[in-house]
Order: structure tokens, then C-alpha cells, then sequence
């Protein structure tokens, strides 16, 4: 699937961009989907909000029971001060999360597949679990801002990136290397600029006296807590990179890459499908935010 240079970029870089990985019926039909499943949904007297800020998401029962179930969030600036949405339902939604890719049969097939299972491969992915789905809107004119961050913050594993195999495992030469943690899969369904809150990352950031885990969100019982491990500063300007891909490529990273999206103040949406993957040879933390009980099983690709 990826070329030995590829690898070489991905392992350097701690990102890689995929253009075409997905063909233009493919991101309809998701598109599609997505907007059946907003239709559907009925919000009542739950308005849950999706936001980066995680001091305020203490005890959102909806979010964090959301592992194994497909659940739709408001953008933060979707409601006005009565808590009257601004706008149509359709325009409000932030994310649809976060079992997507394993209750319906279109995200399904849109996550599954020989080309995703011999990618996670060449990405060090021996034996993925694949733990989250969310569809992303990126409203316009109110898409929010997502702050600068490391997925490994909400996927803790361990080991996270060992120095060498496991303890008995013998692995082939096209693999040699330590294990991932979690490995982030982004799939461009809208082109992504930087008007309207395209990623931007910092390019090596995953390694070196950079790539240290700053933040852990931790869960106990239906309690969350961001806590602060390291003081190494974000990416400034003179590190950060605008990707600005088409609709239908792919974007993989590193759980330790810092990566950041601007609000969308502009008048085009910015349609995004993402999966967090793990390899079931570390141990997964029980103290992540997203559980499962096991009447969901996780499934690779």
C-alpha cells in the first residue's frame, strides 16, 4: 500500500497525506448518510454541546455514554442566549460520534476494507482496534475551533511507543519497530482550507524533546479531569502547517502529533470523517474517557 518512502515521511513527518484514497461516490454516500442521520434526530431536552474546553464537560452523561452508540453535539455557538438555535438544525450539529463505523451499515463500509487494513499495516497497525468514529461539520459561519492538541490525550496506551517488540513476539522486517499508539485516520469529505478551518500540525512534532505528552483526559466513574503532564509550548506560527487537502483524500497521524483547526467563519462547510486506532498489543487505559462494556465488540478493519 504505501511506498517505502511513504512510510519513511509518515515515521519522520508523524503525518501523511493520501489524496484520492476515497472516490467521489464514496464521500457522497457518507455525506448522504449523515445528513439522514441529523434529520432524524430529535434533540428534546438534550443539548449537549461539543467543546475542547473538557473543564466543562465534568458529568455529560450523553457524551461519555457515547462509546458504543451514535449520538449527535451542537456546536458551542449554535444556540442563542434564551438557547433558541440561530439556525436550522441541519447547520447546528458539530459531530455525529461515536460508534458509527459499527451500527450502520454506510460508515461501516466506509471504515472497512483491504485498502484501510493494508494502510493500518504500513502504519505499524499489526492488530488494530478501531475505537471511535465521528462525522465532523465544521458549520459554516459557526464551526468552532478545535485548540491545539495530541489524540493520545483521550487514547492513552501502553506501552505508547516502545523501543523494541514485545516480549516473545517475533515480527517481520517490513515492521520492524516500536508499536503505535493511537493512530489517527481523517478522511476529507469537503475540501479543507484555511478559510474554512482546515488542520494545521506541526510537522515532526511527534518525537524528539517535542513530542512529549502534554495532557492526559482521565475518567472516573462519570467524572472527567484534564491533567496537565508536561509544559513544553504549542506550535507558534513558525511551526505550524496548513493542510489544505481535497475532498476524498486521506490524512493519517501519530497519537503524538500537535494538531489544530481554526474556527470556520467562512460561508463553506468543511465536511470531515475520523477513526482512532489503536493496536490491541497495548494495553488500552481503563481510565480513557471512551469504555466499552463488551457487548459492543471492537473490530479492526
Amino acid at each position: 500500500m504505501l511506498s517505502a518512502a511513504q512510510q519513511q515521511q509518515f515515521q519522520q513527518d508523524g503525518y501523511l497525506v493520501l489524496p484520492g484514497f476515497k472516490s467521489a461516490d464514496e464521500v457522497a454516500a457518507l455525506r448522504e448518510r449523515a445528513q439522514a442521520l441529523v434529520e432524524a434526530f430529535d434533540p428534546g431536552e438534550q443539548k449537549s454541546i461539543f467543546t475542547t474546553d473538557e473543564t466543562r464537560r465534568q458529568d455529560d452523561s450523553y457524551f461519555l455514554g457515547s462509546g458504543d452508540k451514535m449520538r449527535c453535539f451542537f456546536e458551542e455557538k449554535a444556540f442563542d442566549a434564551q438557547g433558541r438555535l440561530g439556525q436550522a438544525k441541519a447547520l447546528s450539529i458539530n459531530k455525529i460520534g461515536h460508534a458509527l463505523h459499527d451500527l450502520d451499515p454506510v460508515f461501516d463500509a466506509f471504515s472497512h476494507g483491504p485498502e484501510l487494513a493494508a494502510l493500518a499495516r504500513d502504519l505499524g497497525l499489526e492488530q488494530p482496534q478501531i475505537w471511535q468514529s465521528m462525522y465532523i461539520f465544521k458549520q459554516p459561519g459557526i464551526g468552532g475551533e478545535v485548540r491545539w492538541h495530541q489524540d493520545a490525550t483521550y487514547f492513552d496506551t501502553e506501552p505508547m511507543s516502545p523501543p523494541g517488540r514485545p516480549e516473545g513476539e517475533t515480527r517481520s522486517a517490513q515492521h520492524e519497530g516500536p508499536i503505535p499508539g493511537v493512530t489517527t485516520f481523517w478522511f476529507a469529505l469537503e475540501d479543507a482550507t484555511r478559510d474554512n478551518g482546515c488542520l494545521w500540525v506541526e510537522p515532526g512534532g511527534q518525537q524528539g524533546a517535542r513530542g512529549v505528552l502534554r495532557e492526559l483526559f482521565v475518567r472516573d466513574g462519570d467524572q472527567t479531569e484534564l491533567l496537565k503532564l508536561d509544559a513544553t509550548p504549542w506550535p507558534d506560527d513558525s511551526l505550524a502547517v496548513p493542510v489544505e487537502v481535497k475532498a476524498g483524500t486521506l490524512v493519517c497521524f501519530h497519537g503524538l502529533l500537535p494538531h489544530y483547526s481554526a474556527p470556520n467563519l467562512s460561508p463553506a462547510s468543511r465536511h470531515a470523517y475520523t477513526l482512532h486506532v489503536t493496536d490491541a498489543r497495548t494495553r488500552y487505559s481503563p481510565r480513557n474517557w471512551l469504555q466499552r462494556d463488551g457487548a459492543l465488540p471492537l473490530r479492526g478493519f
